[in-house]
């Protein structure tokens, strides 16, 4: 750890973003998180920060299995976030901005969210995505399909589908109620 003394360290890429961003998030969420879940944050943290630690030392082979799949999943996790919108983001993609094999990335990530699959989970994001812009007064006059393309669905019966599924309603539908004034329902 002494090597670690007094050294300028990156928050803008790496282990050390995925921790600055993890922490600022938990302060900003502070107030919302119950006992139990601040417990589980708080065991990320320890993971994210020993992940980092690692990566500085130039010793991440010797980090236990479990934190390395916990700190590649947040770097996982963190990756779908910021691209969300590209329709191309796809497991083969994330797999290589990783420097992982695609079967390395779904045995992973399926593990770390109890069974959720890779697409899944992104097709998920990017359908409650989509129910929150289409919610909002300041987009309303924004194109459905127009919300659907920047949420990373550019198909507009793709995108239908998908959300009748998810919410029993199409899009339009869904906008129409959750813009609707109280004597307007």
């Amino acid at each position: 750890m002494r090597d670690l003394l007094g050294r300028r360290f990156s928050a803008s890429e790496g282990s050390g973003a995925l921790l600055t961003q993890f922490m600022l998030g938990l302060e900003r969420q502070a107030l919302t998180l119950g006992p139990p879940e601040a417990s589980r944050l708080g065991e990320a943290v320890v993971d994210l920060t020993a992940a980092w630690v690692a990566r500085e030392l130039d010793a991440v082979a010797v980090l236990p299995q479990e934190v390395r799949s916990r700190a590649l999943m947040e770097n996982v996790r963190r990756f779908i976030r910021h691209n969300l919108h590209d329709p191309g983001l796809t497991p083969a993609v994330i797999a290589a901005a990783h420097h992982i094999s695609v079967s390395h990335l779904h045995r992973v990530f399926t593990r770390e969210s109890h069974g959720e699959t890779l697409a899944a989970a992104i097709r998920a994001q990017r359908l409650r995505k989509a129910h929150r812009e289409l919610a909002d007064p300041a987009l309303r006059t924004v194109p459905v399909h127009a919300v659907a393309t920047r949420c990373g669905i550019p198909r507009a019966a793709e995108f239908s589908r998908a959300f009748r599924t998810a919410y029993g309603l199409s899009p339009r539908e869904h906008r129409r109620r959750a813009l609707a004034g109280p004597g307007d329902a």
